[in-house]
């Protein structure tokens, strides 16, 4: 196991600059999760870690070793693919066994490391299948499974579960963590799914335009978003925005859009007249005859909350989930309201958290 340092690390395609100072900690043993939309320079800066990748500029280092012009396969480094990327016309032993054959290594040791990563993953009874007569959840344990008997330094994922249905993906998250728990090797993880990243990653990045817009544990980043961005894409559904500014109604409040106003505490009501954006999670929403009103949209069942859509008086769009089973209707008017101590504040002019 080992550490992995990215230190002011960009990297360009001709004169198109795709990552841009990206500087990243990563601690022997952790598990950190790079997230963000498609073309945010995620996979490669995962690619430029395995060595599939030149860097422009910058400097990563794997341990106390300096990779930039280290060979993939002299990183000690082992990676799983999104396609699985399995040899068809082996079996489920050899592929896995495949790593070792080409360094020559001893029978024995071979067949050891094999069945040891098969009991670790559920494979024993698969060991001589093909991978035309794998599922696909089991073709993604074989992948696994290959780069476990390699005894790699570090493990890096890049999207594994994209191929696969929804409630395997949920069972898939959950084998990963356990098999990380169980190994500690340091792994690194790209995925545009911020579910992924919540539930596994013992810290994660989040990325957008070829930048780190945050680092920290997955709560304090549900919790405290440094800008707009991170508030928007980490929490599912995506936190509520309201335009607006400070001001006072006998105390410090938000006025937004169509006459909505919401209480806020002494701090943040800080700085009254700067514009900005109120930001509120679903699950924070709740009734009151005090609130601003929100004329419901949709009204969507899930089974064990209620989620209704809706729009403000100013035509801002809103979310808000209900564990109670209250009987909404499209066309209804509803007041909501927001805890104060629940509220983010975020400057309206550079997406900053206030």
């Amino acid at each position: 196991m080992a550490s992995v340092g990215i230190r002011e690390v960009r990297k360009s395609f001709g004169s198109t600059e795709i990552l841009h100072g990206v500087s990243i900690d990563i601690v022997d043993g952790e598990f950190v999760t790079l997230v963000g939309p498609s073309g945010c320079g995620k996979s490669t800066l995962l690619r430029m870690i395995a060595g599939l990748e030149g860097v422009t500029s910058g400097q990563i280092s794997i341990g106390e070793r300096v990779v930039n012009n280290v060979a993939p396969k002299e990183r000690d480094i082992a990676m799983v693919f999104q396609n699985y990327a399995l040899y068809p016309h082996m079996t489920v032993a050899e592929n896995m066994a495949f790593s070792l054959k080409l360094k020559n290594a001893a029978k024995a040791e071979t067949e050891a490391r094999v069945q040891r990563a098969a009991e670790i993953l559920g494979l024993v009874p698969l060991l001589s299948r093909y991978p035309r007569q794998l599922s696909g959840g089991q073709r993604q344990r074989v992948a696994m499974g290959r780069a476990i008997v390699r005894d790699p330094q570090v493990f890096l994922f890049d999207e594994p579960l994209s191929n696969l249905d929804a409630k395997l993906r949920v069972a898939m998250r959950a084998e990963i963590k356990e098999l990380h728990q169980r190994l500690k090797t340091t792994t690194v993880y790209v995925t545009h799914d911020q579910i992924e990243a919540m539930t596994m990653a013992d810290k994660i990045v989040v990325m957008h335009d070829g930048i780190v817009e945050q680092i920290g544990r997955p709560l304090d980043l549900y919790d405290r978003p440094d800008n707009l961005f991170v508030a928007s894409f980490i929490g599912s559904p995506a936190m509520n925005f309201l335009h607006g500014e400070i001001g006072s109604d006998g105390g410090p409040a938000f006025h937004g859009k169509g006459g909505v106003s919401v209480p806020l505490n002494g701090a943040a009501g800080a700085g009254g007249g700067t514009p900005v954006v109120l930001g509120a999670r679903p699950e924070h929403l709740k009734l009151s005859d005090d609130g601003f009103p929100v004329e419901i949209v949709v009204v969507e069942p899930t089974g064990s909350e209620i989620q209704i859509i809706g729009r403000t008086p100013g035509g801002e769009e809103i979310v808000a989930n209900f564990r109670e089973r209250h009987a909404f209707e499209p066309g209804q008017t509803v007041k909501l309201t927001v805890e104060p101590n629940l509220i983010h504040l975020f400057n309206g002019e550079t997406g900053k958290r206030l």
